[in-house]
């Protein structure tokens, strides 16, 4: 099964490719990670409803064997995705994500006319970034120089309940916290993918509850997988990542 990823941005984009896609190819999942346009020459940066809309139509016509899904940020999502005033009365991260994803699922589908299982909806809680939480021990040995700061991720991450609970403003995102907190500073695309290699798939589905729902609607893919397959695989999400 061939699953297009729609990339909030090139780190993400790395990270789907080189994290997440390795652990289900052996499913039969086959994921391709690709960045929107912005201009003739240009990808990646903020997405509007529209361009997702306009892309997610063309990509679900010409692929027509393939499922679609998303991989975007819900910190600074904007404001013209459906559904994300409404999100705004729940005051959980997870219930927000859940709630854009609900909207947008029904929109793109009504949009292009597809079958509802050709596209998965996934709002990341707050943002990428925050994955990376899941594992602070492993993600202070990313670079070194970086042990010295572990106390200051562990003071972080002990603050929130999850690590898709961590802050959703400017100076509180994740991604905003790391580089203040680490020197050699954080750089996104640097360090991103880099991070998430040491803090392995295996501690982000165990910390996050939402990511590990996308990664087992992603695994229900697998052809002939069904319910069993889908579980043994959930229940050791690392398995086929250490080589990633």
């Amino acid at each position: 099964m061939e699953v297009i990823v729609f990339a909030e941005g090139p780190t993400e984009e790395q990270f789907i490719k080189r994290i997440v896609a390795p652990t289900l190819r052996g499913l039969g999942v086959f994921l391709k990670p690709q960045l929107l346009k912005t201009s003739r020459d240009a990808k990646g940066g903020a997405v509007t409803f529209d361009r997702l809309r306009f892309n997610a139509r063309n990509t679900l016509r010409q692929y027509t064997d393939a499922v679609l899904t998303t991989f975007l940020d819900l910190y600074g999502l904007d404001t013209s995705f459906p559904g994300l005033d409404q999100s705004r009365r729940f005051t959980d991260p997870l219930r927000k994500a859940e709630s854009v994803e609900v909207s947008l699922a029904a929109a793109i589908v009504q949009e292009v006319g597809c079958e509802p299982g050709r596209f998965v909806a996934h709002i990341q809680p707050y943002e990428f970034e925050g994955l990376l939480f899941s594992d602070v021990e492993a993600l202070a040995t990313t670079e070194p120089g970086w042990s010295a700061y572990l106390a200051k991720l562990q003071k972080i991450r002990k603050g929130f309940q999850t690590p898709e609970h961590i802050n959703n403003s400017f100076d509180t995102k994740p991604s905003r916290r790391l580089e203040t907190a680490l020197s050699p500073k954080y750089h996104k695309t640097r360090h991103g993918p880099l991070a998430a290699g040491h803090v392995t798939l295996a501690a982000m589905e165990r910390e996050c509850a939402h990511f590990h729902g996308w990664m087992d609607k992603l695994r229900a893919l697998a052809p002939q997988a069904g319910a069993d397959g889908g579980d043994a695989l959930s229940s050791d999400p690392q398995s086929g990542a250490q080589g990633s």
